[in-house]
């Protein structure tokens, strides 16, 4: 499936490792960067296609993550995934096993600045987001590489361990502003500080098909 992931924020929290452990399946190992876990809360507008041919949807989505490691393999666990769109709800849980979730979402733009909003019964976020640097790639070994160059998922079904790689080139990363109104999204209660931000203008992403870790392909790094 290709995907075009367009105006995201990734706003990431420090929260202690053991807080997550047990939000986590026993064969997943919480990845930290100098000892501390993150949670991160993504939004964007995603446009789907299947390989080769046009666009077959368009909606929003807003995802709750943080950050796993399986051999070695550092990847990405999913509390959540919400979207506005029914028929990508049925299909993600369906065919990727995926937590996700239909929400009520709503986005603005204006030249400078996105407002976006998602409302799931107790789970909500509103916010307005902007740039504020040059797009620019992430050094490895830092921790925006940390956070965001990740080329593969986990999720559980059939009584197993899936992972589903994912093919992009490396994250255009710009700095950037948010004013958070409403962010209740997190399975753990955040730190009182400000969360470091990131934006992206646009993404462009294949996602595998999901596979027993003993058969998933490997992505490009």
């Amino acid at each position: 499936m290709a995907q075009t992931w367009l105006d995201l924020l990734f706003a990431h929290w420090p929260v202690p490792p053991e807080t997550l452990r047990p939000l986590l399946p026993d064969a997943l190992a919480v990845d930290t960067y100098e000892g501390m876990a993150w949670i991160g809360i993504t939004p964007f507008v995603t446009s789907v296609r299947p390989r080769g041919l046009p666009t077959l949807q368009r909606f929003n989505e807003l995802n709750v993550r943080t950050y796993t490691t399986v051999d070695g393999r550092p990847g990405i666990w999913f509390f959540s995934l919400d979207a506005g769109s029914a028929p990508a709800v049925l299909g993600a849980r369906l065919f990727y096993r995926l937590p996700y979730f239909r929400a009520t979402m709503a986005v603005e733009r204006d030249a400078t600045s996105v407002r976006y909003r998602s409302e799931r019964d107790r789970a909500c976020w509103e916010a307005t987001y902007a740039p504020t640097g040059p797009p620019a790639r992430a050094v490895r070994g830092t921790l925006d590489h940390f956070l965001t160059e990740r080329y593969c998922l986990y999720t559980t079904g059939f009584g197993t361990i899936l992972r589903a790689d994912i093919e992009h080139p490396p994250w255009p990363l710009q700095a950037a502003t948010a004013s958070i109104a409403r962010n209740t999204m997190a399975p753990v209660e955040l730190p009182a500080r400000e969360p470091l931000l990131h934006f992206a203008r646009r993404q462009d992403v294949l996602i595998w098909a999901p596979t027993p870790l003993s058969r998933s392909r490997r992505g490009r790094r």
